[in-house]
């Protein structure tokens, strides 16, 4: 049996780290502008829990890789290929990519 290890990477509280704070901005945006998306969307619900769980570990100052790719992976496909909210995903996804990939 092959043993993976995942790699977390965490934030200290209290740190300037640039990908923290363009994490959190695209975090801002992506919810501002799915609010202010008035079509329908099936899983606007899943979307907008996945926004919350990344605020809320941006607040605790510990973003773990493998977790933002998931809420990466959940809220692009709750969104789809909404082209209103192609750009503000676009930022999303450019931000948790700068915390790099999880260890295989």
């Amino acid at each position: 049996m092959r043993e993976e290890t995942v790699e977390r990477r965490t934030v200290v509280p209290g740190q300037d780290d640039p990908r923290v704070t363009e994490l959190n901005r695209a975090v801002t945006r992506l919810h501002r502008e799915l609010a202010g998306y008035r079509g329908q969307l099936a899983d606007r619900g899943i979307a907008e829990e996945e926004l919350r769980a990344v605020d809320t570990a941006l607040r605790t100052g510990a973003p773990e890789v493998a977790r933002l790719r998931h809420s990466l992976l959940l809220i692009a496909g709750a969104i789809g290929s909404v082209s209103a909210l192609s750009e503000p995903l676009g930022e999303f996804r450019n931000a948790v990519e700068l915390f790099g990939r999880p260890a295989r």
